[in-house]
């Protein structure tokens, strides 16, 4: 049994603790609200740009898109301009819908045994739809998270908003993104460990992150709807970050520690996230499978890794041992000269 996940589950329960314990009994409000978000923003501007650097450093010695249509051929048959592209425009159009619409992961498929032993396969549509929710409800809540680090804020995010809370419920109004988060990224993690096959090739790396992310949406909402923190002095901590210009003790001790609790799990994840799988969010841009197009028949993709050598061809190997291939009876593209074979 994977139990993997339990060790994930925990090291998020602990870091809840430490920033909790840190600021309520311990009083380290400027390291859990300054200088550990500071530190974290740090590790991940650092990280994140050296490892896209690193991956457009590296050479792509061969032309393998990943293909799922027909290449682009002879001239009537018709090929498959987006799921095998073999112009830039193509690639363009592929590209754009599987970073928008994750469209390869709407293909997916999972392999599944029948009673009788027949073997079967089920579309994963609801992966599909968790993993879109999932995104789209992140994005939408970290856009909306800018209004406690601008002032005054922008109409965008006004209007954003406003179409977050369109269903109202009550007072304070209920945002949509954040519990399709916490539904979204609940779903997700929950996949991995009731799915037996998604469980045994699951790592504590692989539910790290979910458990995180659920612990910053599930803090979230306790801060807007059940815990009232004191969203003015928050305010004033989050500019002055921005600002450089640190609140005072007062303005930091003011802070509920469910709020540090919260930060700190952004930090953590921030540090994280250039280590870890999330780095697909750069690394799809420049994955050769996805940003290339299936040219090789129109043009020969050359290995920049190519460096001159010396090579002994065939034709010299077979100069080098004719005599020898002829008397073990090994065929010849060249007879032997009337020299050798008279020597033969």
């Amino acid at each position: 049994m994977n139990v993997k996940y339990m060790y994930s589950f925990l090291a998020v329960i602990v870091l809840f603790l430490i920033a909790y314990v840190g600021t309520e009994a311990v009083g380290l409000h400027w390291i859990f609200g300054v200088l550990i978000p500071y530190a974290a923003l740090l590790v991940f501007l650092v990280g994140f740009i050296r490892r896209v650097m690193g991956w457009a450093r590296s050479a792509v010695p061969f032309r393998i898109p990943t293909t799922c249509g027909q290449q682009h051929t002879l001239p009537w048959i018709r090929p498959n301009s987006i799921d095998n592209p073999s112009t830039t425009g193509g690639v363009i159009v592929r590209m754009f819908l599987e970073i928008v619409a994750f469209r390869s992961l709407f293909r997916n498929t999972r392999m599944k045994t029948k009673g009788d032993g027949r073997i079967a396969y089920q579309w994963e549509i609801f992966l599909w739809v968790g993993a879109l929710a999932f995104h789209y409800a992140f994005a939408v809540v970290l856009v909306r998270h800018l209004r406690f680090f601008l002032e005054p804020v922008p109409a965008p995010i006004k209007l954003l908003e406003t179409v977050d809370a369109f269903f109202q419920f009550g007072l304070p109004v209920v945002y949509l993104s954040g519990v399709v988060l916490l539904v979204a990224v609940a779903y997700l993690a929950l996949r991995r460990i009731f799915i037996p096959m998604v469980r045994y090739i699951s790592l504590a790396n692989d539910f790290f992150p979910l458990f995180l992310i659920f612990g910053i949406a599930f803090t979230g909402i306790l801060m807007r709807y059940f815990s009232k923190v004191d969203i003015v002095s928050i305010k004033a901590l989050t500019m002055g970050l921005v600002s450089f210009s640190f609140p005072d003790t007062a303005v930091l001790k003011s802070i509920d520690g469910l709020f540090y609790g919260h930060l700190f799990f952004v930090s953590v994840l921030l540090a994280y996230f250039p280590f870890s799988k999330l780095m697909h969010l750069g690394g799809i841009f420049l994955s050769p499978t996805r940003n290339l197009p299936n040219d090789t028949r129109m043009h020969r993709h050359v290995n920049p890794w190519n460096y001159p050598v010396d090579v002994h061809t065939y034709e010299e190997y077979e100069d080098d041992f004719r005599e020898k291939m002829v008397e073990a009876g090994l065929p010849v593209e060249k007879p032997l000269q009337p020299a050798e074979a008279e020597k033969e």
